[in-house]
């Protein structure tokens, strides 16, 4: 590092570091068929940032820490609810099996009032929007996010949650190859 005449001053120019330059990159259809074979689990993540509740369904939430508790997720921007999601201090992901394939596909259906059916949801005393009988929910403070492409990588503090039914009591739902799939005790090889 060059010296300075104040030794706690990085002389380095602040802001983002300039973009990495790697002469080829996948093409968006190589990208997609090859993700099409890694299967991942499905999720629907609700808020409202005061306009009204919205709800997607996502594939991409993962546990990053016990200690704290930490899970991350990422948005497309061409969701019609990432404009809420983006603003919310406060999100609720909902873990879903197979009994909750019903709200996967309304989660992932575009152009329809999620929230419609005033008896499948309802709102935590803390404000946020709920779906009831789920596998397990678990309401999460926002810390972080990251541009990243076309999404938003956000990361979340896990506060409150609730166990519907135990993972040895439910099949996991898993998206794959474009369609859901089960996983279960019949799926299992090892």
């Amino acid at each position: 590092m060059p010296s300075s005449s104040h030794p706690d001053v990085d002389p380095r120019p602040a802001g983002p570091a300039p973009a990495p330059h790697f002469g080829s990159s996948l093409s968006a259809d190589e990208f997609k068929a090859l993700f099409r074979g890694h299967p991942g689990g499905v999720a629907v993540i609700t808020a409202d940032a005061g306009d009204g509740p919205v709800a997607l369904t996502a594939t991409s939430v993962a546990s990053v820490s016990t200690e704290p508790p930490l899970l991350i997720f990422s948005i497309s921007a061409q969701s019609s609810a990432s404009d809420v999601l983006l603003r919310a201090e406060t999100v609720v992901v909902h873990l879903l099996d197979t009994q909750d394939l019903e709200l996967a596909k309304l989660g992932a259906t575009s152009e329809i009032d999620r929230f419609a059916q005033p008896d499948r949801w309802s709102r935590l005393v803390t404000g946020e929007p709920v779906y009831r009988d789920v596998r397990a929910w678990v309401r999460c403070a926002v810390i972080g996010r990251m541009d990243a492409g076309g999404s938003t990588v956000v990361a979340a503090h896990a506060l409150q949650y609730e166990l519907g039914r135990d993972a040895d009591d439910s099949e996991a739902l898993v998206y794959h190859n474009r369609t859901w799939h089960r996983l279960g005790e019949h799926s299992r090889i090892g």
